[in-house]
């Protein structure tokens, strides 16, 4: 009996470190598998393959990198930008404090939201000499989306 007693308590312990170890890497599996990344080497090139690219970007901002999420409005993009500054369309924070992203990429840096400068559309978007970061929320995206006729 107190052989059957270590084997059950024993796989209980293995099924439970087991466990701790899938259930992390299951979710980042299954969040991967919802989001696409992509590469342009210019904003007009981006908004030509891609309808979900803000028409504010530039169709002369360089290296555009673009990320999303396809269950939701969630959306990351970094771009070169020729006179580093940000697009005419684009209006500042007064002081509002920008959400972070949410979603990530390798280069999309974290603390992005902190030096939040404007919103151009659903976007917040912050400029670091002549890179462009800008994100969306899937709340943002939703308001943006919502049908004006209901």
């Amino acid at each position: 009996m107190r052989g059957v007693l270590i084997g059950v308590v024993g796989a209980v312990v293995v099924l439970g470190v087991a466990g701790a170890v899938a259930v992390p890497e299951a979710k980042e599996w299954f969040d991967g598998r919802h989001e696409q990344t992509s590469s342009y080497a210019t904003g007009k090139k981006a908004k030509e393959e891609r309808a979900s690219v803000p028409r504010w970007l530039p169709d002369d901002a360089a290296s555009v990198e673009y990320a999303m999420r396809t269950t939701g409005g969630e959306r990351i993009l970094k771009a070169t930008l020729h006179d580093a500054r940000l697009p005419a369309r684009c209006e500042p924070l007064h002081g509002r404090k920008a959400p972070a992203p949410e979603i990530s990429a390798s280069w999309f840096p974290s603390g992005a939201s902190d030096g939040a400068q404007g919103r151009c559309g659903s976007y917040y978007v912050s400029l670091e000499k002549d890179t462009l970061y800008a994100w969306q929320t899937h709340d943002d995206w939703v308001r943006d989306n919502r049908d004006p006729a209901r």
